[in-house]
């Protein structure tokens, strides 16, 4: 790709329209967890010092092209004035007169936030009309969301080809980690995939296995896979007509040499509840009421022994039912190995999806991993293999 940071030109007194990710939780008006507003401010932080001028573009909720009062961005403003040590205005629009004069009016080092671009349909639409209105509100376009890449909106393709466009610091982190794990991975390089179903996650394990030199399956797709080898799940879940594809998966890993690793003892109960009594068994010893909710201490030595091998980690899902007690423990203790190994510069560890942050947020070690990704279905649709839209903008845009 051919795409320029817009860390490597001169921005004072350049306006810049910023698209990010301000998606974050609010209660009663309120920002509840300001983490993704300060990523981003982190990297706001430099260009609005060497002088340029932000006016920040983003999201909240899904308002479906009408406005609702609930979705407004007005509670992130003070938010994102709080992270960036300076006041930050709010726009009732992010398009029209009052976005526009608000935009020419900013002087050197300062920074606006619009409302919701949700709530006019040409976003989702990706209309170029409105994306040509949006254009108006500065001379240089930044994407700094990457996680919005994987959706053909207005704010993240059509407008890159209206002004000269350019990758935000955010997006330039997230990317270098991705390539770095994924398209130039350290061998040996060792992918953990978890979560509830195999079908959820195809594109995800054809795609790896052709990447990496083992892939650690876990979670409730671990199931199926175990269901299609002839083991007894009891009343675990299972995808059954997903035979086909569990086969079709492993003939792939064993085309390129990829190795399938599956739990070799199981944690099992026969109520899917927190502090359920739990019982453990080899693989092949789940009795037919049984429920697997987690990979018991041998697979937990197998998976750390794989680990201790790899350059490189991938994560992307659970091991276990960790939401519930006693399920997280294969999820904690094969994350707290890869954390230690991170430390010791051993690895490069990347990780990515909502339930893969939560539960690393649950072992304690998020801030140990070398990268740990925010985005949900664009760091999934890139372990997938697929273009992401937003990015393919910035690729085919001309800089400045």
């Amino acid at each position: 790709m051919t795409i320029t940071s817009i860390k490597d030109i001169d921005v004072k007194g350049r306006t810049l329209v910023i698209r990010a990710d301000l998606n974050a939780p609010c209660k009663d008006g309120v920002v509840t967890d300001a983490t993704r507003i300060e990523r981003f401010a982190a990297g706001l932080k430099p260009l609005l010092a060497a002088g340029a001028r932000a006016v920040v573009l983003s999201h909240f909720g899904r308002p479906k092209g009408k406005v609702v009062p609930e979705m407004s961005l007005a509670p992130i403003a003070p938010a994102l004035g709080a992270a960036l040590g300076q006041d930050v205005g709010f726009e009732t629009d992010c398009i029209g007169e009052v976005a526009q004069t608000a935009a020419a009016a900013l002087q050197d080092g300062q920074a606006i936030l619009c409302e919701n671009l949700r709530f006019h349909p040409g976003e989702a639409a990706n209309d170029p009309a409105f994306a040509a209105e949006l254009a108006k509100l500065g001379d240089i376009y930044v994407n700094d969301a990457f996680s919005t890449a994987h959706r053909a909106h207005a704010s993240t393709a059509a407008i890159a080809d209206l002004l000269p466009a350019y990758s935000g610091p955010l997006m330039d982190e997230e990317t270098s980690a991705l390539t770095a794990a994924l398209e130039a991975p350290k061998s040996p390089a060792v992918a953990l995939v978890g979560g509830a179903k195999v079908s959820s996650k195809i594109a995800v394990l054809k795609n790896l296995v052709k990447k990496v030199d083992a892939v650690i399956i876990g979670g409730g797709m671990a199931n199926t896979f175990l269901f299609a080898d002839g083991y007894n799940i009891g009343k675990s879940l299972c995808e059954e007509d997903q035979v086909d594809t569990v086969r079709e998966i492993q003939a792939l890993a064993k085309a390129a040499n990829c190795e399938l690793v599956l739990p070799v003892d199981i944690v099992y109960a026969f109520k899917f509840a927190d502090n359920a009594r739990s019982f453990i068994a080899d693989v092949d010893a789940c009795p037919d009421e049984g429920i697997i909710l987690d990979a018991g201490p041998k697979s937990v030595v197998r998976f750390r022994s794989v680990l201790a091998n790899a350059q490189t980690i991938l994560w992307n899902g659970p091991l276990g039912a960790f939401e519930m007690r006693p399920f997280e423990q294969a999820t904690k203790q094969v994350a707290l190995e890869a954390a230690e190994l991170t430390r010791s510069g051993l690895v490069t560890s990347v990780a990515g999806g909502g339930d893969t942050v939560a539960a690393l947020n649950m072992a304690g070690v998020a801030e140990d991993f070398t990268y740990v990704s925010s985005a949900g279905g664009a760091f999934l649709e890139w372990l997938e293999g697929k273009e992401l839209p937003g990015i393919a903008a910035l690729d085919r845009a001309k800089a400045a």
